[in-house]
């Protein structure tokens, strides 16, 4: 909570908006994270700010690892899912995820993507309006995030990012052969992490590029 007088965090705004969704949607709803539902979802919020044993099995998918994880989501699931909705609107109490200039950073992509997860999952599929400000934000996270989300495009392939009101993010330059992927800042991390069909962009470039930018395996 924001003391009087105070900006909430665009992260904070996030995450209460998209516990509200899923509060309203119940526990079995669809998101667009694979096979997972709303208490899934909820489950690896709580998993990824809060359990340091848990948590690196959401990047890391070979080893051990996942299963230490999937196990974390099974313990905090039998909390019940109002508990775990409460856990994720709460955040963590402590950690680096509490503190707030560092969650800023790492956390309103995080919140952003899934709220989009449970929203275009359940017939929401158009984007919000009045989020400006969200908008302007992630075209940061873009430009710190760019790369790493587009890594997996085959090298001889460029990859150009344009969204309204600032200078194309040329993430690769190959002249010969590019794609330029056109939305807005909110709409291109999605297509970035992956949500290609729920993802309001425009691809423009050579039919071989947007062919190997729409095959590359995405997100972090």
């Amino acid at each position: 909570m924001s003391l009087p007088g105070t900006r909430t965090p665009l992260d904070g705004r996030e995450r209460v908006q998209l516990c509200a969704r899923m509060e309203e949607l119940g526990p079995d709803a669809p998101t667009l994270c694979g096979g997972w539902t709303t208490f899934d979802l909820a489950a690896h919020l709580v998993v990824r700010e809060r359990n340091l044993l848990g948590a690196p099995g959401i990047l890391i998918a070979k080893g051990p690892l996942p299963g230490f994880t999937a196990s974390a989501m099974a313990r905090e699931k039998r909390r019940g899912y109002g508990a775990v909705l409460d856990r994720v609107r709460t955040g963590p109490p402590s950690g680096p995820f509490a503190i707030r200039a560092l969650r800023e950073v790492v956390n309103l992509g995080e919140y952003f993507v899934h709220h989009e997860d449970v929203r275009r999952a359940n017939e929401m599929t158009e984007p919000r309006s009045g989020i400006d400000d969200v908008h302007e934000r992630l075209w940061s996270v873009l430009r710190r995030l760019g790369k790493l989300l587009f890594r997996a495009v085959p090298a001889d392939h460029g990859v150009t990012l344009v969204t309204p009101g600032h200078d194309p993010l040329v993430l690769r330059d190959r002249p010969g052969s590019s794609v330029r992927v056109l939305g807005e800042p909110g709409e291109l991390l999605l297509y970035g992490y992956g949500r290609r069909d729920a993802a309001h962009v425009v691809l423009e470039g050579d039919d071989a590029a947007i062919d190997a930018v729409g095959r590359a395996r995405s997100g972090v």
